[in-house]
């Protein structure tokens, strides 16, 4: 598959089939997150391969609705989905640099939220290779991750970012409308 192809045939699939995701399927995916850029190469991505009925099914039950008495769309692919990747980042890591005296400073006003732009690019990674093995995601980031982390165990200076539900497709979502080019980019100024 081309990457523009894979780019924009890429949905959100909250539905899948039980079938098991093949181990080499699921390293090829792992693989394309170990290759995404970061802040100074740092690679702050940590993921939780989560495949328990019983995890996935908690995990599901910090999902958050978007309006009061609803639930998150993502639910059912949490709890259904083969394999959920939880997508955390260390914290700390990313956005920093060393002075000349060797100590850390922020690089950036951006420097200490940094993390969610590197875990973000291999997240997007991974979406990109799974759907070029036939394989689904949704980004699930609408959730309890404090109620979340607890469940998988994080240490304090790991921070749950989302929860990548990945499977073999059971439904064909249609193209979500896009905007045009010209209603999103500017030239010089804004």
């Amino acid at each position: 598959m081309e990457l523009m192809e894979a780019i924009k045939g890429r949905r959100s699939i909250r539905k899948y089939r039980p079938d098991p995701v093949p181990e080499e399927a699921l390293q090829t995916v792992l693989e394309a997150a170990k290759w995404a850029p970061s802040w100074s190469n740092t690679q702050c991505w940590r993921l939780i391969i989560v495949r328990d009925k019983d995890t996935k099914s908690k995990l599901a039950d910090t999902l958050k609705g978007i309006k009061a008495g609803r639930t998150n769309p993502a639910d059912e692919a949490v709890r259904t989905a083969p394999v959920v990747i939880a997508i955390c980042a260390e914290l700390g890591v990313t956005g920093y640099y060393l002075d000349e005296n060797g100590e850390k400073k922020l690089a950036t006003n951006k420097g200490e939220s940094w993390f969610m732009f590197d875990v973000a690019l291999a997240a997007q990674n991974m979406s990109l290779a799974a759907h070029s093995l036939g394989l689904g995601t949704v980004h699930t980031g609408l959730l309890d991750a404090v109620e979340a982390a607890k469940i998988l165990g994080l240490p304090e200076n790991v921070a749950l970012v989302e929860l990548l539900p990945l499977g073999w497709p059971d439904e064909e979502p249609a193209p979500r409308p896009r905007k045009e080019i010209n209603e999103f980019v500017f030239f010089e100024k804004y």
